[in-house]
């Protein structure tokens, strides 16, 4: 328990014995930091804490959700997460005995005050969220002896976080994923005075931090360079649950969600019509005879892409390159003059099954648009999948499709980073710091319009199953770059010897 705590409990002590509980309280810090350093912290018979804040959802914030499980497993402390809920998290966060989950209500009856208001609705927000954050750091969390906090949100979260931490007697440490103020620009524009003082606030607070992570080198170079913040790169690495599935694996997730592909978004298509009939052991993919499965040969090419759904994602894109590529293959296949040319060429390009995860507020809208498309060779499928199932259909796929531009321009995707650890080759929007991921034509493709998207899925599914070499080139670099280094790994190089300064300088 931190000292300041007994100033607020219902037993009030005097000053010397508050002085003296101060100073026992400071040795027992010295020893914990001490005792991270040597990789031993049971000498104390009691472990540390680290508490780890974020403002959101915390299912949809895997990076987070692994950091936690790192401080858990490869630090040895006991982990208080503070976040909003909703998605479940992984089942490994959830089944770790020193990892507690706080979550915190959301103030959703603000999303009900009219448009007109939204100055006076992000300043109301701001100040619940402010007003719930210093409760749950100041009195429901056992005092920690690190905070590390995910930013964005940049607003009310650093404030309350330095705050805490200043009353706690606690480092803290930001893990900077980009920049609030940029996303905020995104609705107001940037000349915007409320995101000004955004910027203002989050490169006043985020100095003040203890220390300091960041996902890119080209983030790290603006926050020396322009914040005066000196950063250390954790670059995000797959976690061991994300590899390539195995065909049992793969036959038993597509036989769960196969009630979510017969059901198409408001028309009858070509994958509906691929589900009439099949037997129970059958699914649009796979086959299961005497107990053997196999992959079936005519079989959809399955595309998957990971979206929030917001105005960064352009994911008009891709409806407008799928057109593209579903009226290419329908030239080939009616533009010859006999019939056996024409099923030799309408074999040559097989139909795409585009499997869209993720929530948002732009979904509805896309979906709508889906409707209208009236496609031959292409279908669309939007689902939300469990933290369990969502690596076993990127370790299913034969290819990846990224949206993410950035706000800020100097954050890298990490659903990307998750497909490469099941060894999916990824075609993703070129911008400027991706070429620390994506390497192009090694593990990837990069493209900057639709249509460079549609020649892409026409180059790499030309010959789909069985004689697509530039689609198996590209697997064969994104198993190389997702074996290459792994979360666990990068955590223990980058991230551990950050915490283990910071916990002993606060203590010092």
């Amino acid at each position: 328990m931190d000292p300041f705590e007994f100033l607020i409990g219902p037993d009030f002590i005097c000053p010397l014995e508050y002085l003296f509980l101060l100073r026992l309280t400071h040795r027992k810090k010295v020893f914990l930091a001490r005792s991270i350093i040597d990789g031993d912290t049971d000498r104390m018979g009691k472990r540390g804490r680290a508490c780890v804040v974020v403002l959101g959802d915390l299912g949809r914030s895997p990076r987070m959700q692994y950091h936690a499980l790192s401080l858990a497993r490869q630090a040895s402390l006991q982990v208080d997460i503070v976040a909003y809920g909703g998605s479940i998290p992984h089942e490994a966060v959830l089944k770790h005995p020193s990892i507690h989950i706080h979550t915190m209500a959301q103030p959703r009856f603000i999303q009900l005050l009219p448009k007109i208001l939204y100055p006076v609705t992000l300043l109301l927000k701001a100040f619940i969220q402010f007003t719930m954050l210093l409760w749950f750091l100041f009195v429901k969390v056992p005092a920690p002896d690190i905070f590390l906090v995910q930013n964005p949100p940049s607003v009310p979260t650093l404030i309350a976080v330095k705050w805490a931490s200043s009353w706690r007697r606690a480092a803290f440490v930001v893990d900077w994923h980009n920049f609030g103020y940029t996303l905020l620009a995104l609705s107001l524009g940037r000349n915007n005075v409320f995101v000004s003082l955004y910027r203002w606030f989050e490169k006043h607070y985020g100095k003040m931090a203890t220390g300091s992570l960041c996902v890119t080198k080209a983030m790290q170079h603006e926050l020396e360079q322009n914040w005066g913040v000196s950063a250390r790169v954790l670059y995000d690495q797959p976690p061991e649950f994300f590899r390539p599935a195995l065909l049992e694996e793969r036959h038993e997730l597509f036989c769960r969600v196969k009630k979510d592909l017969c059901h198409p978004i408001g028309v009858y298509d070509i994958i509906s019509r691929g589900l009439e009939n099949q037997e129970p052991s059958e699914t649009l993919f796979t086959t299961k005879r005497n107990d053997e499965i196999s992959l079936k040969q005519n079989r959809p090419a399955l595309v998957v892409s990971s979206t929030s759904w917001t105005p960064d994602e352009n994911f008009g894109i891709l409806l407008e390159a799928a057109v593209m590529y579903d009226r290419r293959v329908a030239a080939r296949s009616e533009g010859s003059d006999t019939a056996e040319i024409s099923e030799e060429r309408q074999h040559l390009y097989p139909n795409l099954l585009f499997i869209i995860t993720g929530k948002g507020p732009e979904k509805e809208m896309y979906e709508e648009k889906i409707k209208r498309l009236n496609l031959k060779h292409v279908a669309f499928r939007t689902m939300w999948l469990s933290a369990e199932d969502y690596p076993l259909l990127l370790g299913s796929a034969d290819l990846g499709v990224c949206l993410h531009t950035s706000s800020s321009g100097l954050d890298l995707p990490m659903k990307v980073v998750d497909m490469f650890g099941c060894g999916l080759p990824v075609c993703s929007v070129s911008y400027s710091c991706i070429q620390e991921l994506v390497k192009d034509g090694q593990n990837g493709l990069l493209f900057s319009s639709s249509s460079e998207l549609a020649d892409q899925l026409l180059i790499l599914f030309k010959g789909f199953p069985g004689n697509c070499d530039a689609l198996l080139s590209l697997k064969a670099g994104a198993m190389e770059t997702g074996s290459s280094g792994r979360w666990a790994t990068e955590w223990e190089d980058c991230a551990k010897p950050l915490i283990t300064q910071v916990v002993s300088q606060n203590v010092e």
